[in-house]
């Protein structure tokens, strides 16, 4: 019971001193709460515990449905085709590049298939510092999100195949992800014509003058919806989350308070108690184990250098210092990074050497790309 107290009462202080901290620090919030969570671990305030494993867990699907939500289907349709020709280059060549590394070096398989993902919920917290209207910022969205919607598909084929091994099943568990994402296109489209033919059914659906909250009901209806019917096709949930945003954001990308209201919801209550927790399963320890921070340093470096010699392709729609400005900005896949990491560990496919390297590194990551895009932007070139 005390155990209990003791850790509720240490998650309150840190989801509300953090961003204090971070501010201080100029550092992102998110692995200040990774690295407090692991200190505050460290120092044991924070025990093992089942609920907060399982209020973790909802904090990051919930996280990948935010990330859904910064997914803007009209700016990608409406994007010119050399833009995207440009853009699916730029993420083959970053794949290309990330696992020849990986394979020059030696690394872990595992590692290899986490170098090329990108995701974008960071990048959401750059466009709110620099401006949406930056063009290295809509360029890094448009190629974002494409990344996103592979690196997802990738996660769900991972956490199959880490659950069946490749086999029949894991080619049936494919089979239902088709069948799947064919019919969420169906239903986008028969949604979007739907809506088109009486556009009053999205004020019937999310009321402009509404008391008992009616939009922030049905984005939770949907997001608890997608997850159940991944669980019952057994799938990696987080893909049902991301699509649950993307069609919040396609339908009622108009209602800019429901977009503000879940964001404050997740990013003040369950996102950082994910943060948290994952520092909280690195033992500080770790630190002194050989290789772990070389390892960290080292698959950061690959990362980063994969995309800014992938952004070579971008120049020729942007100038050279936005090009790099794109490849810096998609180098923080964290939430990903920390995902693939736990799925392996879990699975017992990847060593504790290996898990500890993943979870440091992005939050190196986030460091270096943060400070270097800061230091970028300060500067006339």
């Amino acid at each position: 019971m005390q155990e209990n107290i003791l850790l509720i009462l240490t998650l309150s202080f840190l989801i509300w001193g953090s961003p204090f901290i971070a501010k201080i620090l100029r550092i992102p919030t998110p692995p200040i709460e990774i690295i407090l969570g692991s200190v505050f671990a460290y120092l044991g305030f924070i025990a093992e515990s089942e609920y907060f494993a399982l209020i973790a867990k909802m904090g990051f699907l919930y996280l990948m449905f935010l990330a859904g939500m910064e997914v803007d289907l009209k700016q990608i349709t409406g994007s010119s085709r050399k833009v995207i020709r440009q853009s699916i280059l730029f993420l083959s060549s970053m794949v290309f590049f990330s696992t020849l590394t990986g394979f020059l070096f030696h690394l872990d398989t595992v590692i290899i298939i986490s170098m090329p993902l990108i995701s974008i919920g960071l990048l959401a917290s750059l466009s709110k510092t620099y401006g949406k209207d930056q063009p290295w910022i809509r360029m890094a969205f448009i190629a974002g999100v494409l990344g996103e919607i592979a690196s997802i598909a990738v996660l769900t084929i991972f956490d199959a195949a880490s659950k069946t091994g490749f086999n029949i099943t894991l080619m049936v568990h494919l089979g239902y992800l088709v069948l799947f994402m064919v019919i969420i296109y169906f239903i986008y489209r028969l949604l979007h014509l739907l809506f088109w033919w009486y556009p009053e059914l999205k004020s019937t659906l999310v009321p402009k003058f509404d008391t008992s909250d009616q939009d922030i009901r049905l984005a939770i209806a949907l997001f608890f919806i997608l997850i159940a019917v991944m669980l019952s096709l057994e799938l990696e949930l987080a893909l049902g989350a991301f699509i649950a945003g993307v069609a919040i954001s396609a339908f009622f990308h108009h209602e800019k308070k429901l977009e503000e209201k879940m964001s404050s919801l997740g990013f003040g209550f369950l996102v950082p108690l994910f943060f948290i927790y994952i520092g909280a399963s690195f033992d500080l320890q770790a630190l002194g184990m050989p290789g772990v921070v070389s390892g960290a340093l080292l698959i950061t470096l690959l990362m980063i250098s994969s995309r800014v010699l992938a952004a070579v392709v971008l120049q020729g729609i942007s100038k050279k210092k936005d090009a790099l400005l794109v490849a810096l900005s998609l180098s923080m896949p964290l939430t990903l990074l920390i995902a693939v990491a736990t799925i392996g560990h879990e699975a017992h496919l990847l060593e504790k050497l290996h898990y500890y390297q993943l979870i440091l590194a992005s939050i190196f990551e986030i460091l270096i790309s943060m400070i270097t895009i800061k230091f970028l932007n300060g500067r006339k070139v």
